[in-house]
C-alpha cells in the first residue's frame, strides 16, 4: 500500500508522520507503549473503505525526536494536521493517544469532525485500580526506580497487551513482541522525551463541551481504570456510544483491527466528506 512519509517540524523537535490513501482524513494518535506501527493492522482496512489514514510518532516515541524543552501535544497535532493541508479531520486515539486527541478537541474543536475514543484515559479523571492492578502498578514503579528498562517493558506487556490476570498465551505472540520493541526504548537511560504540559482546566471537567460524534471502544479484558474511563466519558459527552468487546484488553488496534476499523466507519461515514 503506497505511502508518504514525513518529518513535521515542530519547536524543539521534529514527529515522524505517515500517509496512507485517499478520501476524508483520519488521524490516529497511539498508545503510550507503542509508536504509529501499532496502527499497521488497522490502517489497510481504512484505507480500502476510502479514507486517508495518518498516523504520527509523538514527540519522543518511535522516530519522533525532541530536545529537553516543555511542549504541548496538541500544538504537535495541529502540526500534523498542518503538514498535510488537513482543516479537519476524524482523531482516532489508543490510551495516552486517546487523551491527546480529546484534549485537542476541546483546545480546538473546530480541527475535529469525530472522535473515538480506544482504550483511553481522561484527563484529570481518578479511580482506585483493582489491587492486582495496584500489585502491577507497583512492581513498574520499582522498576523504573531501579532503571531496569526490560522489566518495565515486560510489566506494561502484562498490564496492557494481555490484561491484568490474563495468560501470556491470550494474545499472538507477534503482538506481544512488536508492543515490547515499540515500548522498550522508551526507557533508556539518554532518550530525551521533553515534559508535555497539561490542558487546563483538565478534560474531565468540560466533557461537556463536545459536540462531535463519539464512540468509546474499550476491551472487556482491559484495566478497571480504563473501563471506568470508558462508562465516564459516554456519561459525559452527549450522544457518546460505548462499544465493549469482550476478549480485547488494551491495544485494541492491534488485536481486533477489522472489528475497530468497523465502529471508526459506522462513526464517520454519516458524515460524508471532509477535509
Amino acid at each position: 500500500m503506497p505511502s508518504t512519509t514525513r518529518s513535521v517540524p515542530v519547536p524543539g523537535g521534529a514527529l515522524h508522520a505517515v500517509t496512507e490513501g485517499h478520501g476524508p482524513p483520519i488521524v490516529l494518535a497511539h498508545a503510550g507503549i507503542a509508536d504509529h506501527r501499532s496502527w499497521d493492522g488497522l490502517v489497510p482496512f481504512l484505507v480500502d473503505a476510502g479514507y486517508r489514514a495518518v498516523r504520527y510518532d509523538t514527540r519522543g516515541w518511535g522516530r519522533s525526536t525532541t530536545d529537553d524543552v516543555e511542549y504541548s501535544n496538541r500544538a504537535d497535532l495541529r502540526a500534523v494536521l498542518d503538514a498535510f493541508g488537513i482543516e479537519r479531520a476524524a482523531l482516532v486515539g489508543n490510551s495516552r493517544g486517546a487523551m491527546i486527541c480529546l484534549d485537542t478537541i476541546l483546545e480546538s474543536p473546530d480541527r475535529a469532525i469525530a472522535f473515538a475514543w480506544v482504550g483511553g484515559g481522561i484527563g484529570g479523571f481518578e479511580v482506585e485500580p483493582s489491587p492486582d492492578e495496584l500489585a502491577l502498578f507497583d512492581r513498574m514503579a520499582a522498576a523504573e526506580e531501579a532503571c531496569d528498562g526490560e522489566a518495565v517493558a515486560d510489566i506494561d506487556v502484562a498490564l496492557w497487551v494481555d490484561g491484568p490476570g490474563q495468560p501470556p498465551t491470550r494474545v499472538p505472540a507477534w503482538i506481544r513482541d512488536l508492543v515490547h520493541e515499540m515500548d522498550r526504548p522508551l526507557y533508556d537511560r539518554d532518550r530525551i522525551m521533553g515534559t508535555s504540559l497539561p490542558l487546563e482546566p483538565p478534560a474531565i471537567d468540560r466533557l461537556g463541551e463536545i459536540r462531535l460524534p463519539v464512540v468509546a471502544v474499550v476491551g472487556a479484558l482491559d484495566t478497571s481504570v480504563t473501563l471506568a474511563a470508558s462508562t465516564r466519558l459516554e456519561a459525559g459527552v452527549a450522544g457518546a456510544r460505548r462499544v465493549v468487546l469482550p476478549d480485547a484488553a488494551h491495544m485494541v488496534g492491534m488485536e481486533a483491527p477489522e472489528r475497530l476499523a468497523g465502529l471508526i466507519v459506522d462513526l464517520v461515514r454519516p458524515l460524508g466528506t471532509w477535509a
